[in-house]
């Protein structure tokens, strides 16, 4: 078997495929797409991807360990791509009119009003027509439903059900038990939204 380094590539006479000598390439984390952004900086700097210290420092994060996705984490069932059918939000009717309205949503009751009778040109009403898709609903961008835990007893729950439901710890949970929640999640593979939530600010105090 023949060896040829060329950079940081590494050919292979029997391989089809070049083995490279970045463990980040390897992996293919430092491999962007050909259309991207990325894959255009790095024809622009072919040094880059054959020594670390002359990379820019946007590119160090692409092989830095601490920027690469976690060794086991719970991969979600849901493939079907999340569309809201609005995300823009209905204010309340005179908002404008009137400083001390705020924003939220109240449904007008007057006799007299247009908004309630839904004239051409006022604000719009919320409706049944403006809800999502029944599959895709109330799922965050992570694809994970979200599910409230205070204690590890309740994060045990979501034991058989990791790939549906993520873990949130709720804001009352005090930095001990935080800590042992995300452990425990960390052992049953279960994905926590926010686990670095007090936890780094008490590490940096």
């Amino acid at each position: 078997m023949t060896l040829l380094l060329i950079g940081s590539v590494v050919l292979d006479s029997t391989q089809r495929e070049p083995i490279h000598s970045d463990p980040a390439i390897r992996l293919g984390y430092n491999s962007p797409h050909p259309s991207s952004s990325s894959a255009r900086v790095l024809a622009r700097y072919p040094e880059s991807r054959s020594s670390a210290a002359s990379r820019p420092p946007f590119l160090l994060a692409r092989s830095d360990p601490r920027f690469l996705p976690p060794p086991q984490m719970a991969v979600p069932l849901l493939t079907k791509k999340i569309v809201k059918k609005r995300v823009k939000q209905f204010k309340r009717p005179h908002l404008d009119r009137y400083k001390c309205l705020k924003p939220s949503w109240r449904r007008p009751k007057g006799i007299d009003s247009r908004v309630r009778r839904k004239f051409k040109g006022c604000t719009l009403m919320p409706n049944i027509g403006y809800g999502s898709d029944k599959s895709t609903r109330h799922y965050l961008p992570n694809k994970f439903k979200k599910f409230v835990v205070h204690n590890v007893s309740e994060l045990e729950l979501l034991m058989m059900h990791n790939r549906t439901y993520c873990a949130e710890i709720a804001h009352n949970v005090s930095t001990k038990k935080r800590k042992e929640i995300v452990e425990r999640a960390a052992q049953l593979d279960i994905v926590v939204t926010n686990k670095l939530a007090r936890l780094r600010s008490q590490e940096d105090e």
